[in-house]
């Protein structure tokens, strides 16, 4: 009887690890396994409904996550855009309030809007120290090609005359 071979991926393993080839399991990940499981984790930001998405558990998808660089790379990707969809929203709902339905004693309704300032001002918060470190990486002038030579050429000296004292 004829042994069947088992499908082999190239996994990269460890930040700086060489890809190498390793066979895959039956039940163990597949790349649609994986695809499907970081949309389901871009949408929610939530590790346990992915897994059920593809029918693994919330403990293989970590374990896959830390021996996994690429997987590593994407779930990180994920997390992020559910994190910016989650800010759009709050964004939304800060701007535009949400909807209350007042329930009067006789019976009637009215509706009101509510906006929940606390969320904006964490908001505003959030993009002044975002803001502030993107203008800290700033050049703080225009620097000219000639200037930048210079600095560097001057640098290169003064590395030399250092070795050649050492």
């Amino acid at each position: 009887m004829a042994r069947k071979q088992a499908s082999k991926e190239l996994v990269p393993i460890g930040a700086g690890g060489k890809p190498r080839m390793r066979a895959m399991a039956r039940g163990n990940w597949t790349k649609e396994k994986e695809r499907e499981f970081l949309a389901v984790l871009a949408d929610t930001c939530n590790v346990r409904a992915a897994s059920e998405a593809v029918g693994m558990s919330t403990q293989a998808a970590y374990w896959r996550r830390k021996r996994n660089a690429a997987f590593r790379a994407a779930w990180a990707e994920a997390v992020t855009a559910a994190y910016q969809k989650l800010e759009l929203v709050l964004i939304e709902r800060t701007l535009n309030g949400t909807e209350k339905i007042i329930e009067r004693h006789d019976g009637t309704e009215d509706r009101m809007r509510e906006y929940p300032n606390n969320i904006g001002i964490a908001l505003l918060k959030m993009h002044r120290s975002t803001a502030e470190a993107a203008a800290a990486r700033e050049p703080a002038h225009e620097q000219d090609d000639d200037e930048v030579r210079e600095r560097l050429l001057q640098k290169l000296l003064r590395l030399k005359k250092r070795r050649e004292q050492q």
